[in-house]
């Protein structure tokens, strides 16, 4: 796929739960190459798209398409060759090793009781590379700490070898450099491996500094689309979120950076 082809696109998707739709005539179109970002107030409905478009919600109406053809026409095996999921939290069974889980994503191209072959271990040692998990194959997950487990956690759907990637909010738990570590691996991957990424994230200038679109999803339906400088104004952010906020840019990255108007504090009481 060159860079910026459409890889996953939405048109007129609904979606919610039990019949309820919480999103309505969404349009979404993930390119390859490139981060899209999902923003939004919590309980909006940004973890519900995700995995509609993952496939493990069906719409309420609508239609989802993965390279050109219909989400419905793949299996659950051939889909997952196409596209690759990590919800915000992930279980492993206890004293599971780095390697042990990437191999998992490897289930994708073989039965649960095939051998694995060198096509198989190639894609293993890619996934470890590219998110700078090799170092740590041989430790039990239950003994990393919170960064170097959602490296893993990448490098197992990473092994799928799918030319999209979905994250819901993979940032979370994170303290800031690991979050900025993980962020730092997405990238990468979209720009090098020309992986289209549609990444749930909470925080606006993370979403300003690693987006190459950000879709704010508010109000029952998508508000606002488009390059971060043009969708993350004080306007639209206090219309989804209903907070007043400056937004600057940083002379030094370029980035912009988000920040909560408030009332000016009451001033100290004069000393008696």
């Amino acid at each position: 796929m060159a860079l910026g082809d459409v890889r996953l696109v939405a048109e007129g998707l609904d979606v919610g739960h039990a019949g309820r739709p919480v999103l309505k005539a969404v349009d979404l179109s993930l390119r390859s190459g490139a981060i899209t970002v999902l923003v939004g107030p919590n309980g909006c409905g940004k973890s519900t798209l995700l995995r509609t478009v993952a496939g493990l919600l069906p719409p309420i109406g609508g239609e989802v398409r993965v390279d050109d053809a219909p989400l419905r026409s793949f299996g659950r095996r051939t889909l997952s060759q196409r596209l690759a999921f990590l919800p915000q939290t992930s279980q492993a069974p206890a004293g599971v090793t780095v390697r042990e889980l990437v191999r998992h994503g490897r289930y994708a191209h073989r039965g649960a009781l095939s051998r694995h072959t060198g096509e198989d271990t190639e894609a293993v040692d890619w996934a470890l590379d590219v998110t700078d998990a090799a170092p740590l194959v041989d430790r039990r997950l239950d003994e990393l700490s919170g960064g170097e487990r959602q490296r893993a956690w990448l490098a197992m759907v990473l092994a799928q070898r799918a030319g999209v990637l979905l994250l819901d909010e993979p940032t979370t738990y994170l303290d800031m450099r690991h979050q900025f570590e993980v962020l730092d691996v997405v990238r990468r991957l979209a720009r090098e491996h020309a992986i289209a990424c549609g990444v749930v994230l909470h925080d606006l200038t993370q979403a300003a500094a690693y987006a190459d679109e950000v879709v704010v999803v508010a109000g029952g339906g998508i508000t606002a689309a488009g390059d971060p400088a043009a969708v993350l104004t004080p306007e639209v952010i206090d219309r989804a979120f209903g907070l007043r906020v400056s937004v600057v840019r940083d002379p030094s990255t370029g980035y912009l950076a988000c920040f909560p108007q408030r009332p000016p504090a009451d001033p100290a009481p004069p000393a008696a």
